[in-house]
């Protein structure tokens, strides 16, 4: 993909900064579609923002996208922009269903007007549902109940119906649970538990610890997404056209061996406190993906392991805590 001009929604996020250094290095023309600016994100701290040219605005906005594809002569997207937080999307369904539905059919349809080469979306494993079958493959049933779920299945299969009823070059992409340097957002687990122990406090579990999730680096999933747009490169017969794929160790990490993993990783007083009772509501008890179709595809797998990603997440962390602080 050297030298493409490519269009990186979500790129201020955990993920999509990994991907946007991967898209540098490889010699892309990047360009970002920002909403808010985030003075804490690692596309921001790593400097690579300097290196992309940045549309401003709303993923929602009448007429952005069309604008952007064309006038920038896009041929690749990487479409990961959503409402990604349980919680707000079971307080907030109508807002989360505009964002993560009508987000991907608006960038699907300029993506379609404007004969995109290759678009990989965004989905996610919850996608699948609570399933007694794991870990998941691309074969399973879709099955979501929560808000937030039921917004990653529709995002998965309007993206895959524009690829196999107008032929736009897509696949979708139903990965673990992404951690990594520059997250953000506290309600998240791992940068919940990293700053809290950094900062000397607590930190407040939700959950009694038992649920479990499959956890994938950063850097391994901004790998698994160049894959996967290379493999659209060879059309109809490479195998990822208009395709789902997992991506993630295949393995489920209980809450309680992440949150002990950080802790005795940060050291000193570091505590954690469980507050909850079971799974918290909303969420799924037990996940874990398959990720075999993708390897067999592209020889994909993870290279990070959970010890060495915690480590490099708290490093960045500790280096840029008065940031997000």
């Amino acid at each position: 993909m050297s030298g493409r001009r490519t269009f990186v929604t979500g790129g201020t996020g955990v993920l999509g900064s990994a991907l946007v250094k991967r898209l540098l290095e490889r010699g892309d023309h990047v360009v970002l579609l920002v909403r808010d600016q985030v003075r804490g994100s690692a596309l921001i701290t790593d400097g690579l923002l300097e290196h992309c040219s940045v549309v401003r605005g709303d993923l929602l906005e009448e007429g952005l996208l069309e604008r952007a594809i064309g006038e920038h002569e896009i041929d690749s997207v990487f479409h990961l922009a959503a409402q990604t937080i349980v919680g707000i999307a079971r307080r907030s369904p109508v807002s989360t269903f505009d964002a993560n539905i009508r987000g991907t059919w608006l960038l699907m349809e300029a993506a379609r007007t404007h004969d995109v080469a290759r678009v990989v979306v965004a989905a996610s494993d919850k996608a699948y549902g609570p399933s007694d079958v794991l870990p998941y493959t691309e074969d399973l049933p879709l099955q979501p109940t929560s808000p937030y779920d039921v917004s990653k299945a529709a995002t998965d299969l309007i993206a895959r119906s524009y690829a196999h009823t107008y032929g736009v070059p897509a696949a979708t992409t139903r990965f673990a649970n992404i951690y990594g340097p520059g997250d953000l957002n506290p309600s998240r687990l791992v940068p919940e538990v990293i700053l809290a122990a950094l900062e000397g406090r607590p930190a407040i579990i939700r959950s009694d610890g038992s649920p479990e999730r499959d956890i994938l680096f950063s850097d391994d999933a901004a790998d698994a997404y160049l894959a996967i747009a290379d493999q659209l490169d060879a059309g109809r017969e490479g195998g990822a056209f208009g395709e789902p794929f997992n991506a993630g160790t295949g393995r489920s990490t209980s809450v309680r061996e992440l949150v002990d993993t950080i802790v005795r990783q940060v050291g000193g007083d570091a505590v954690a406190e469980y507050r909850g009772a079971g799974v918290p509501e909303g969420e799924i008890d037990r996940q874990a993906v398959d990720p075999g179709k993708l390897t067999a595809l592209t020889r994909w797998t993870p290279q990070v392991d959970l010890e060495t990603g915690i480590a490099r997440t708290i490093a960045w962390y500790r280096e840029h805590r008065a940031l997000v602080a």
